[in-house]
């Protein structure tokens, strides 16, 4: 793939969506661009007590660890603090972004055009270069300013992908309802690489 993909991981609850695409763009061979926000470290300690390390070249041991242990494809992680990193400037061509999960934290920062970090920063330059921004808001119930801000996004050219599943593939395990909703994502970006039953119609 000649032009990478990013993907940012903001500290909601429900890593597994971002472990999940993670991994079926490796073994598709996407280059992935990866950026962490700063909560997402104590959510990782919060939901499996499991310590991401800081460092990039340790952080991308420990992505593709999570991830089954894939080998392929090529994955770059980012600092969170590292606004003068490749993926903050729209001279940088990429496929576009997804943010998986995307806490209301970041969903407000990112509609109110803030970017005090890497991951915001990335988010706000595919907005502003007409690229293709997916978001994958995790959390419920909604509250009116949750909506109003998901709007503004909307309304921006973000593509909104609430972590909701389909049952009528006939899940039968997490990963299943999981991957649906990542499909569905990265559908978004016009991606095809995680196995899923598509509905085909009565």
């Amino acid at each position: 793939m000649n032009k990478p993909l990013i993907l940012g991981v903001s500290g909601a609850s429900g890593l597994i969506y971002a472990v999940r695409a993670l991994k079926f763009l490796l073994l598709s061979d996407y280059c992935v661009e990866l950026v962490a926000s700063k909560a997402t470290y104590m959510v990782w300690q919060a939901e499996q007590n499991i310590r991401m390390p800081a460092e990039p070249l340790q952080q991308e041991t420990f992505w593709r660890e999570q991830a089954g242990g894939v080998s392929e494809g090529k994955l770059r992680c980012h600092p969170w603090q590292d606004v003068g990193a490749n993926i903050a400037s729209g001279s940088f061509r990429t496929l576009g972004m997804l943010v998986i999960p995307c806490s209301m934290s970041t969903v407000a920062k990112l509609a109110a055009g803030l970017s005090s970090d890497l991951l915001e920063r990335a988010a706000d330059v595919q907005l502003k270069e007409g690229r293709k921004l997916a978001i994958v808001p995790r959390e419920t119930p909604l509250s009116l300013i949750h909506l109003r801000n998901l709007t503004t996004l909307a309304e921006a050219g973000a593509r909104i992908v609430p972590a909701i599943p389909a049952w009528y593939h006939n899940p039968q395990t997490i990963e299943d309802l999981v991957d649906f909703v990542v499909a569905r994502a990265l559908d978004q970006l016009e991606i095809d690489c995680v196995p899923i039953d598509r509905w085909q119609g009565h």
